[in-house]
């Protein structure tokens, strides 16, 4: 009986009445009924097969089984199921089968509304590269054969073959230029790396398909380099992470963790391409690059990076030469080949060449060349003469300017080098002997009077080549430099007054024929310094600077009048703060001063033990 132009399938045409039905028997009428089109009767083949002996569940039938539901499935339209039920690997399905499916999947793919479909473009992928594999093609030969009706010549065979690849892969291109698609996303990578290694799995296939590759980053990345596409694979590495040649060490991106290895591989190979070419310094970039993403140099590489140094910065006809560029270039092969000797000293004279070069117009870089030259080849003699030469021309400048502004700009140790050097550099000696006075200078200040005096030995040493020098000698010499010092010193602020005091209270402390000169020197400091207070009112600040009993009362009339004045003052300002007590102690203390008593002496009469200032029960005015 016929309906809609289908017929009903009855019992005997499914060739198996009169014989024992089997799983076996029921899939190969299934496939065979298929492949002579009459689709009408496979699904009740199969429905049969399902309801007596379950669904097959190991291979090969399993593949057969479903490659078959995958091609009902494609006919009628349904290509997400055809997807989902397409074995991962097609082997020991029925030929006819797989291509009836092959050729609706591409022309599907092919199709304006539907090219972005991932889910379809693996079948295609898949199923193309079986029925194409040199080692797998016979069961499609034999099926094309039986449809010619004639044997297909070897010729024919392998140039249809290269023209349906073709096609493939063009199409493949088409899709993927259309959709922005890079090499490692491609579907023309996963249809190059299906045909060489069999990668794509349908189960792997996320149900997002259109946004995501067909395989994995790291597989495609490994495909294009070990294919000659590394080029491929560094622009989609650049699209994706812009200036990843760049990446810090340790920092972790998807690009990174999945393709260090095959981006190493591509840049190394990059590296020689680039070396063959000609283009030396954009090879050892190259080649660092690769270093830095964990590649090991080959000995090929090794000797291309030799080569690329040797000629980098350089033209065959030395017009264009550029040191900067060599200099860099020495640097980027000297991280590469840390042993190289050749390269060591090659770098080393190019650098010192450098800095001769711009010594008069970049000082700076010069020094850094020759440093840097140094410190690539520890001792060498020129670079130490180009340092030497730079350091001799600051301190003659630092000489001109009558040895102020730039001693902080020079390295005490580097002068003492230098005079070891050379003994008659005299601006090395003056510089030492001005460095030590500082010092000491410093020290005293601070009260490390030790430090001061070693201070002033050193700098007697390089005023007095004398094997050795008296105590008298470095007293004399410090005491010298504690009253130049303070023939420097500003004495129209309070820090410079201070400092002033400081200075020459350590050189009135020292026993040398000028003591008594430094302590009238000191007296006449103090006092300027009381004025200064005065003038600004500093009552405490004054009060404080007579306690420190650095000048006893009576040797300055005005001094003392000052420091009554305050003890005065003071009185006033505690008497209106309610302290009667402390005011009283300021009044007594005043008028001492005003009989001209020394403060250290007891108002009531003579005591046993020394008294404290910051005691008000003690009976001295302290």
């Amino acid at each position: 009986m016929e309906a809609r132009g289908r017929r009903r399938v009855r019992v005997g045409e499914t060739g198996l009445t009169g014989r024992a039905v089997t799983a076996e028997s029921l899939l190969a009428s299934a496939e065979q009924a298929f492949l002579r089109a009459e689709f009408d009767v496979v699904q009740p083949l199969l429905q049969r097969l399902r309801s007596e002996f379950g669904a097959p569940d190991t291979g090969p039938a399993d593949v057969r089984y479903g490659i078959l539901l995958a091609a009902m499935a494609a006919r009628a339209g349904n290509w997400p199921a055809a997807v989902r039920l397409c074995p991962d690997v097609p082997d020991g399905a029925e030929t006819g089968v797989i291509h009836f499916l092959a050729v609706h999947a591409l022309r599907e793919l092919a199709r304006e509304d539907r090219h972005t479909s991932a889910g379809v473009a693996a079948v295609v992928i898949v199923l193309w590269a079986h029925l194409l594999h040199e080692e797998y093609s016979g069961d499609f030969r034999e099926l094309l054969t039986e449809q010619r009706g004639e044997p297909l010549p070897d010729t024919l065979w392998e140039q249809a073959v290269g023209r349906l690849r073709g096609r493939i892969a063009d199409l493949l291109g088409a899709l993927d230029a259309r959709a922005g698609r890079d090499a490692l996303a491609a579907w023309h990578t996963a249809w190059e790396a299906e045909c060489a290694d069999g990668l794509i799995v349908f189960s792997d296939i996320p149900a997002d398909a259109g946004a995501h590759a067909l395989i994995s980053l790291v597989d495609a990345a490994w495909h294009l380099v070990d294919h000659g596409r590394g080029a491929d694979l560094l622009a989609a590495g650049t699209a994706r992470h812009p200036g990843f040649e760049l990446w810090p060490e340790g920092e972790d991106t998807p690009l990174r963790r999945a393709c260090s290895g095959p981006l190493a591989r591509a840049l190394a190979d990059r590296g020689s391409d680039r070396v063959r070419g000609g283009r030396w310094n954009d090879a050892l970039t190259d080649f660092g690059t690769a270093v830095r993403f964990g590649h090991t140099l080959t000995g090929t590489e090794k000797e291309n990076v030799v080569r690329a140094w040797r000629n980098v910065g350089r033209s065959w006809n030395g017009h264009g030469n550029d040191l900067r560029v060599r200099i860099a270039g020495l640097e980027a092969a000297r991280s590469l080949l840390p042993q190289d000797t050749a390269l060591a000293a090659e770098l080393t004279a190019e650098l010192v060449r450098r800095g001769r070069d711009v010594a008069g117009t970049d000082p700076r870089e010069s020094r850094d060349c020759f440093t840097r030259a140094l410190a690539v080849t520890p001792g060498d003699p020129q670079a130490r003469a180009g340092l030497d030469d730079h350091l001799r021309s600051d301190l003659r400048q630092w000489l001109h300017r009558t040895g102020e502004g730039t001693e902080q700009e020079v390295s005490a140790g580097d002068v003492r080098s230098l005079l070891t050097r050379d003994r008659g550099c005299e601006p090395a000696r003056l510089w030492l002997g001005r460095h030590h006075e500082r010092r000491g200078v410093a020290a005293a200040v601070h009260g490390r009077r030790e430090e001061a005096r070693d201070a002033a030995r050193e700098m007697l040493r390089y005023a007095d080549p004398r094997p050795s020098h008296s105590a008298e000698d470095v007293d004399n010499t410090f005491v010298f430099l504690l009253v130049s010092a303070v023939g420097r010193v500003d004495r129209r602020s309070r820090a410079g007054l201070e400092l002033r005091v400081e200075l020459l209270r350590t050189a009135a402390e020292i026993p040398t024929p000028m003591q008594s000169r430094s302590r009238e020197d000191l007296h006449e400091a103090i006092l300027h310094l009381a004025e200064h207070l005065e003038a600004a009112g500093a009552v405490s600040d004054i009060i404080e600077l007579f306690l420190r009993d650095l000048m006893r009362t009576g040797v300055s009339t005005r001094f003392d009048k000052i420091v009554e004045s305050a003890y005065t003052l003071r009185a006033s300002v505690r008497r209106k703060a309610g302290d009667l007590g402390g005011a009283q102690r300021d009044l007594a203390c005043a008028e001492a001063i005003g009989d001209g008593l020394p403060l250290q002496t007891p108002l009531f009469g003579s005591v046993t033990s020394k008294s404290h200032r910051d005691d008000p029960r003690q009976d001295t005015l302290f």
